[in-house]
Order: structure tokens, then sequence, then C-alpha cells
């Protein structure tokens, strides 16, 4: 049977938290709020917490509330702290950390993130998101009902699948449901978790080519278009804009995507719509039309690929692909001015006939 005593308690927290750190808990305490001691431990006994992770990342420490009525007793040493991977309620998985013999603070959130006494080895766990992982602290000794620190639980229930206690129940040690031995909380047990920091860098580009490279009015002309994302992130909503030149009769457009890339919606017109981006992909349009006859001068193309939210790009100077194309010439060997005048060409001499004299 377990003994409570209710509490005021001020949170006073072990170790600096990282700018991409997160605390798992399934507690409520907050900073002088109400809380209950739990003894009737023995030796090897523990009281865990079942702790879902919000991100990918590494757990990184593990907290553990520890108090005694009068909040002044001596430091504890307990026997350690397990971290175990989920296994199926209340029995946790494998083992994946194990923090020795750690020092418990009375009247503190005391806040582990090494291995050793020494601080030498940093503690981590690789975990992902909504990964579930127990954070269990075993008992060294007795706790004294009435005078020694023990654990401790909120008041305003117990969470259903989120605490476990590891008993001796006389021949064996058995892992249970806190609520069936009569624990009417949760435990502040709690854990830190660095969630890995993902880049929105989409590294958006576009180039252009055209067949034939020079235009003639009245034939077909061909554009080839690539959009590619070089990453490091994937760019999901990418606005691609091309409004064709309107000396190109009856364009018409074909898309493909690579490496998980998908196309605008809407294939008839000019290409303007949404495209997605994966890192590492690339899309690639194909556009047919007609030189209007009797076009003169430059004829100018441009596709612009706009990176929107949540993507950033942080090269936004190959974002634009601009072709300009110019009006092929029929005949080569004038078109530089070689249709000069005529040449002035000596005639050679009269070859002499006969036999050559002796």
């Amino acid at each position: 049977m377990r003994t409570t005593v209710w509490l005021g308690l001020a949170l006073a927290l072990a170790g600096n938290a990282g700018a991409n750190e997160v605390t798992i808990k399934n507690d409520s305490l907050t900073d002088f709020g109400g809380a209950a001691i739990i003894w009737g431990f023995v030796s090897g006994e523990m009281a865990g917490s079942w702790l879902t992770s919000p991100c990918d990342g590494n757990l990184v420490a593990v907290q553990i509330f520890w108090r005694s009525p009068s909040g002044t007793s001596a430091d504890v040493i307990g026997s350690a702290i397990h971290i175990y991977r989920s296994g199926t309620f209340p029995n946790p998985g494998i083992e994946a950390q194990t923090v020795g013999g750690p020092v418990l603070q009375d009247n503190a959130l005391n806040e582990w993130r090494y291995l050793d006494e020494n601080n030498s080895i940093p503690l981590v766990v690789p975990v992902t998101m909504n990964e579930t992982v127990v954070v269990a602290l075993e008992f060294a000794d007795p706790p004294v009902a009435g005078t020694d620190p023990s654990v401790v639980r909120d008041t305003d229930g117990n969470t259903p699948g989120h605490n476990t206690i590891y008993a001796d129940i006389g021949s064996s040690f058995v892992w249970f449901d806190s609520a069936t031995l009569g624990v009417t909380g949760d435990w502040v047990i709690r854990a830190v978790v660095n969630c890995t920091t993902v880049s929105t860098d989409a590294d958006v580009s576009v180039s252009m080519s055209a067949t034939p490279d020079a235009y003639t009015a009245g034939s077909a002309l061909q554009y080839t278009i690539v959009v590619a994302n070089a990453g490091p992130a994937s760019s999901p909503n990418t606005t691609l804009v091309d409004t064709f030149p309107a000396a190109l009769q009856a364009p018409a457009w074909t898309c493909t995507g690579s490496g998980g890339a998908t196309c605008p919606a809407d294939s008839s017109g000019h290409i303007i719509g949404q495209a997605a981006l994966p890192a590492g992909s690339h899309i690639t349009f194909t556009v047919d039309g007609t030189v209007a006859p009797g076009t003169t001068g430059t004829l100018t193309n441009s596709m612009t690929a706009v990176v929107n939210a949540p993507a950033t790009d942080p090269a936004g100077t190959n974002n634009t692909a601009t072709l300009d194309l110019e009006a092929a010439v029929s005949d080569v060997i004038f078109a530089n001015g070689f249709d000069g005048p005529p040449l002035l060409v000596r005639p050679l001499p009269a070859r002499a006939t006969g036999r050559p004299r002796r």
C-alpha cells in the first residue's frame, strides 16, 4: 500500500535547455503546485513514465521530482534510471540506455544529461516522432514512509497507459499499471528531447533551351524547360509561371516529373500553376507551337519559379530562365556581306602547241 501526503512543491531544474529542446511529460505539476509523495517501494522496484516524443531527434536528458515532507533531507543515491523502448503496456521493450547511481536532491526536479558521475558520457537516445519511450527510476534503498524523500505524482488523475510500477510480488518482479496499485496520479518523471532542426532551404532553378535554336516564321518551334530542386529541403508549394510570347501560335505543353516531383494540374495555355519539388527532383516541360508568319526580331520567352512557404530559396538568382531567339538566315554564305563586287580575274596566257624546238 502506498501512503501519500499533500505538498506544495517548487520546481528546481538542474541543467540548461537548448533552443530545440522539448520536455515531454504526462504530469501537470507546475511551480508551487500540489503533489503527493509515494512511498512503499523496496530495493529493486521502479516507478516509470511512458512518454511520447513530439519529433525526430535525440532524448538528451531525464528529469525526476524527488521530495520529502520537510524538503531538507540529504541527497540519496538511486540504483539506476532506465530508459526503455516502448513495449506492450505495462511491460517496456528493450533497454536503450541506463544512468547508473543517480544522485537525487530533495525538493528538486533533478535532471541528468550524462551516464556517468564525471559528466563525460552524454545521454543520447535517438527517437522518432510519436515514438514512446519509458523512463523508470530504480530504488536502491526503501524510502521510509513519512520521513524520507521519494517520487511524487500529480493530483489530477492517472493517465491510462502512461504510468507503471515494477514491483516485487514475493517470487519475482513484475510490471504493473500503477493505477491498479492505487496510484491516482501521473509520475513526475520526464524526458527532454532535442528535436532535429530541419532545413527549409530549397535551391530551385530553371533552365531553358529551344529546337531549333533560331526560329523561322511560319514554322514549328519547341521549348524544353527544366525546373529542378537541389535541396536540401523540399519545395512543396512552387509557383511556376511562363507566359509564352504572342508570336508562338497554338502553344501546347506536356510535363514529366522525376524524383517524386509533381506537375501543375492545368496543361492548357500558358504554364501557370503549382508544383511540388522534393529535394533532388526535377520537372521537364516540353512546349510545342508555331511561330506566326511574318515574325521578325527577337523572340523572347521566360519561365519563373517562386518558392513558397514552408520552404525558402537561398539562391534566388537562378529562379528565372530567359531565352532570346533570333530569326534563322536562309543562306549563310551571304549572311555576313559576302555578296560584294565581282572579282577581277586575269586570263591565263594561251598554251603553245607543237613539238618543242631542239
